[in-house]
């Protein structure tokens, strides 16, 4: 009886998740974008097919396909899969994962894939945890992150790892997810509602998805298709991203500019960096 219920909360889970989740691939075919990592004949899809993956580090913005390709191989492998995230687990669950693998390897010869989303939120000492395993080949790791891995993965780990980049999504791309989420809405959209999509996504599958989902909702109280002005509402206010990378690109950008009297480029720089929260302590030391 308690597996009933529990087959059927997932059920309806999934009715309700995001259209993001529910859109998201299975297939190596089924993902969009990233041509130069999964296209026919690219080194990475080849490892995939063949289940030859050797530990990786996926590195790209938000929504570009990190966690789909990771749960691709998931379906893919025939070695055991596990997923952990650097959000909230600890040294501990990486020394669980490391037995557990070991057990398996020694009584069913079978090896294991360790999933490790926002790989870049572990510390020094917890990415160390991971050095053993990684060097021996007792787990695959894949470590997923939106943030350099030159600045906040550890030298000894980035060495044992291979690291691909994954791209924001184009427009094509962009589109294409554009229109698998109209068809799983059971709706429509004018064109100047899903070219703003397309524009204001900035590479971003999730956002475009979830802002689609938002929108049609709204179409569907309406009784009508989803209109540009149904697109503004769900889109709000979109942040501007702003990493480790931008951090200093965007300091540099700005001192550039002063330095060649450039006060247009002076003041763009600048606002960029308050409207992201830029402490203007920092800003003000490196005028000095």
């Amino acid at each position: 009886m308690t597996d009933l219920f529990a087959a059927a909360a997932e059920i309806r889970q999934s009715e309700r998740a995001p259209l993001a989740d529910r859109l998201r691939p299975i297939r190596l075919d089924d993902i969009v974008g990233q041509d130069h990592l999964l296209g026919e004949g690219r080194p990475l899809r080849g490892l995939i097919e063949a289940d030859t993956l050797g530990s990786i580090l996926l590195w790209g913005p938000p929504g570009t396909g990190k966690t789909t390709l990771a749960k691709v191989i998931a379906r893919t492998t025939e070695r055991v899969f596990e997923s952990l995230s650097a959000v909230n687990a600890s040294v501990k669950d990486v020394r669980l994962v490391l037995s557990q693998a070991q057990d398996r390897l020694g009584q069913h010869g079978q090896g294991t894939i360790l999933f490790l989303d926002e790989v870049h939120r572990f510390n020094k000492s917890q990415q160390d945890a991971l050095l053993p395993g990684v060097e021996t080949g007792l787990i695959t790791l894949i470590g997923a992150t939106t943030e350099n891995p030159n600045f906040e993965v550890n030298a000894a780990l980035r060495s044992r790892s291979t690291l691909f980049r994954l791209e924001p999504l184009e427009e094509p791309a962009l589109r294409q997810l554009v229109d698998r989420g109209l068809d799983a809405e059971g709706t429509t959209a004018s064109d100047d509602a899903i070219q703003l999509l397309v524009d204001r996504g900035a590479g971003d599958g999730r956002q475009v998805l979830t802002a689609l989902g938002v929108a049609s909702a709204l179409a569907k109280r309406d009784g009508g298709k989803i209109s540009l002005d149904q697109v503004e509402a769900a889109l709000g206010t979109k942040a501007i991203r702003y990493g480790q990378d931008d951090h200093y690109d965007v300091i540099s950008a700005f001192i550039k500019s002063i330095r060649g009297s450039d006060v247009d480029a002076g003041l763009y720089w600048l606002a960029r960096m308050l409207d992201a929260g830029e402490s203007a302590r920092f800003i003000a030391r490196r005028l000095v």
